[in-house]
């Protein structure tokens, strides 16, 4: 699967990725690299993502399939002459007219399928995003980086600089707490039985 992930100030960073090494050899690492795709893959938050994006191009691709085999059962009506020779003319018209509502149909569903998957890799990318964000925050702090980039804006680090695992670790724990949250939630909200009686 692809991302777009659009990186700035890729130029800078990378001088800063291949430079900060060498400035300071001595000391501990103080910039941490992420594999942002690696994250989407590997994070529990970013399988849910991709559970739920391929749910949406399932049921969509079910769904143009079916159109496809009625375009397909209609095609072979329309060019067997036997078959339309047994129709009147308004059955023979009839039959065109809905072979042009299916073409027309499935095209719209294409169309459809583009922008909705377009939108869900979207809203993949953007929440995934913002729990890295959050998590590369509290670990720049906790261990005092003076730096975090994308692994895409660098063309070679030390793998010693490689946080992701631990950027990863971090967004399973926000995402486990807001799991809990949720049920807890659920869980204090009055069932339909109660709250008829409330009623």
């Amino acid at each position: 699967m692809k991302f777009h992930k659009p990186v700035l100030g890729l130029f800078v960073l990378c001088l800063l990725c291949a430079g900060k090494p060498a400035l300071h050899a001595d000391s501990k690492n103080d910039i941490g690299i992420v594999n942002f795709a690696t994250c989407v893959t590997e994070s529990k938050l970013g399988k849910q993502e991709q559970e739920a994006m391929e749910n949406i191009k399932t049921q969509m691709s079910h769904l143009i399939k079916d159109i496809e085999e009625q375009l397909q059962d209609l095609t072979g009506k329309l060019s067997d002459s036997d078959y339309l020779d047994g129709l009147s003319p308004e059955g023979e018209q009839e039959l065109k007219m809905k072979f042009g509502q299916l073409r027309e149909e499935h095209e719209r569903y294409q169309q459809q399928f583009y922008q909705v998957m377009q939108q869900a890799n979207m809203k993949l990318v953007q929440t995934v995003s913002s729990y890295v964000n959050a998590a590369t925050g509290k670990i720049a702090k906790a261990k005092k980086l003076s730096l975090v980039v994308n692994k895409d804006a660098c063309f070679s680090f030390d793998e010693n600089f490689d946080i992701t695992q631990i950027v990863i670790d971090e967004m399973d724990k926000s995402f486990d707490e807001l799991q809990a949250q949720a049920v807890s939630k659920a869980e204090k909200q009055p069932s339909d039985e109660e709250q008829a009686a409330i009623n």
